[in-house]
């Protein structure tokens, strides 16, 4: 099973959800990105430690750190392994030094628990192909010009983005996908993504 190694770029408050908050994974070495909704307590955990804060009292992922420690077992990396109805399972691979094994965990807690030890984050190909969303080659080059072809379709996208996402043809599903990418509106590329691998 060939892993493939993730990093974090971004986390973004949703725009349609109260108290959820879009993880953004980028692909290593490759231009694919892995937006992962969460809940706010493990967003707000993710970017404590992203920004390096103290907090006053330790929050539970430092608690298990903390616990994980006393005891002599090591984290040595975090796995997105499995992708299922849409939603994402992970597992934290523990040692002991004698004895290695793997813990279930939300991705979220596994990314938060999984920076406080300071190991890579990994995912496998059959998640990164099914939820993974590709960004242009083109977007270095035009990004200008990208910009203002998007500005001036706006108008015909909005009005297709106000119907259900299950009414919306696969065309105007891949436009309203390259707009929302172009925003960096990765909570709404989410959707839009999931309804995409729902057609095929």
């Amino acid at each position: 099973m060939k892993k493939i190694q993730l990093e974090i770029l971004g986390l973004s408050s949703s725009q349609s959800q109260t108290g959820s908050f879009a993880l953004v994974l980028g692909e290593r070495d490759g231009n694919r990105r892995l937006p992962i909704i969460i809940g706010m307590f493990e967003a707000q955990s993710i970017a404590i430690q992203i920004e390096k804060i103290n907090p006053n009292r330790p929050l539970t992922h430092d608690l298990f750190k903390s616990f994980a420690e006393q005891v002599s077992v090591n984290i040595t990396e975090i796995l997105i392994s499995d992708l299922k109805e849409g939603v994402f399972y992970s597992k934290i691979m523990c040692t002991n030094g004698d004895k290695d094994f793997e813990l279930d965990a939300r991705p979220s807690d596994a990314i938060a628990i999984g920076l406080r030890f300071g190991v890579p984050i990994y995912t496998v190909e059959s998640v990164l192909s099914e939820a993974g969303i590709i960004l242009s080659d083109l977007e270095d080059e035009e990004e200008e010009s990208d910009e203002m072809a998007v500005k001036s379709s706006t108008p015909a996208a909005s009005s297709s983005s106000k119907e259900p996402l299950n009414q919306t043809s696969v065309e105007d599903l891949n436009k309203m996908l390259n707009e929302a990418l172009e925003k960096e509106d990765y909570e709404r590329a989410a959707k839009i993504r999931d309804e995409l691998n729902k057609r095929n």
